[in-house]
């Protein structure tokens, strides 16, 4: 696979250009990251793990950029698995009205290179995915299999993200966060441990 700079040799060479892996020699982290190019590497396909952590996230970011290379990042949210498997090398999901910026959908009209940003907090797990994107207008059937449960608004076109490359980053400086309904669930035991011991109190008047 080609692109206008260089001959990725590793699936991580989407990431580690000629002038990163110069900085990466400059500063000392090159050995390293060739000792991880040729052993484990990065992925180019999603296993088992990695399709059930996508199917519980809730929400995720998204890069694209203009032709001349201007980024924009978009967070995208919805009900956990809104972000769709279709098969180990794509990834898919609804969009909505929203706001009618279409810049994200503007962008991959000119630039089809994107990438994915997804964070579980709790287990301070982030997830890296480079890819490219199309934006599908018309395809009525998939669009609608992309549909969120419980969710009213009518799909006007379906993001399809195809994986070139994927990091799993260590959890370091991470800050584990919790969302009201994971709260709600860490105090159901605590909860019934309460109703417990008041009953007890009580038997015991």
């Amino acid at each position: 696979m080609k692109n206008k700079e260089h001959v990725l040799n590793f699936i991580s060479d989407i990431a580690f250009t000629p002038s990163v892996k110069a900085l990466q020699q400059q500063y000392g982290s090159r050995r390293s990251y060739e000792k991880m190019e040729n052993g484990r590497g990065w992925l180019d396909a999603l296993t088992p793990p990695l399709i059930d952590f996508i199917s519980h996230r809730d929400s995720f970011y998204m890069a694209t950029s203009t032709k001349e290379g201007q980024p924009y990042i978009q967070h995208r949210g919805g009900a956990p698995g809104f972000l769709k498997v279709l098969d180990t090398k794509t990834l898919a999901f609804a969009d909505f009205s929203g706001n009618q910026q279409y810049i994200s959908a503007g962008n991959l009209a000119e630039n089809p290179k994107a990438f994915l940003f997804l964070m579980d907090y709790p287990s301070k797990t982030r997830v890296k995915i480079w890819g490219e994107a199309t934006v599908e207008y018309d395809d009525t059937e998939l669009m609608n299999s992309l549909a969120v449960s419980g969710y009213t608004a009518k799909v006007e076109r379906a993001f399809i993200f195809t994986i070139h490359a994927i990091d799993v980053n260590c959890p370091q400086h991470i800050v584990e966060r919790y969302t009201l309904d994971e709260i709600e669930q860490m105090m159901v035991p605590l909860k019934e441990r309460i109703i417990e011991l008041e009953n007890e109190i009580n038997t015991l008047k």
